[in-house]
């Protein structure tokens, strides 16, 4: 239970600001059709984690217990340091007319904007650090819910509540607690 917990609460502070938050944003504005957007960013988050979560499980059968502790302690203190940059949502990045409707365009688009980010290489540390890696992907999962339902169905309203730079402050925090933790008591 500690590392659906753990895997929720991080990642749902971790997304504040990401730009798959900001992407959640863009579609909602653009498309007009939340519930097609929500279960297109589950599915794409599913998918996306639980390979993250495969990756994390076995690279902790694959490393000795000493080599994966600093390991995770080195990629708890990049995520904490990365969590002080925010995302940008290129213009780019923005979505054209959705050729295969709303919710494979967000699949697409959300499956391809978390490869790389912040929330998919903490699934994988936090996968490695805890045994039962379906109980991470779960939390992560329902973390990324947390973070972009609410963002597609008040919109922007809700990014101009919120301090950002805090939320990006507080979860750097607790990524240097996680690797102090990792780091003291293996």
């Amino acid at each position: 239970m500690e590392a659906f917990l753990v895997s929720t609460g991080l990642v749902a502070l971790a997304e504040m600001g990401d730009k798959t938050q900001l992407l959640s944003l863009v579609l909602a504005a653009r498309f007009r059709k939340p519930w097609p957007i929500v279960w297109g960013i589950l599915a794409a988050t599913l998918a996306n984690h639980a390979l993250a979560g495969a990756l994390g499980n076995w690279l902790s059968g694959l490393l000795s217990p000493d080599i994966l502790r600093w390991v995770l302690v080195a990629s708890f203190v990049a995520m904490a340091v990365w969590m002080l940059i925010p995302d940008k949502l290129d213009e780019d990045e923005q979505p054209s007319q959705p050729r295969y409707g709303v919710f494979l365009t967000t699949v697409a688009l959300f499956f391809l904007a978390e490869m790389g980010d912040k929330t998919q290489i903490a699934t994988v540390a936090l996968a490695a650090r805890f045994d039962d890696w379906l109980w991470v992907v779960a939390g992560t999962t329902i973390g990324m819910m947390l973070a972009n339902v609410p963002v597609v169905f008040l919109g922007e309203r809700i990014t101009r509540l919120l301090p950002m730079q805090w939320v990006h402050r507080i979860c750097a925090a607790i990524f240097i607690v996680l690797a102090l933790t990792a780091a003291l008591w293996p």
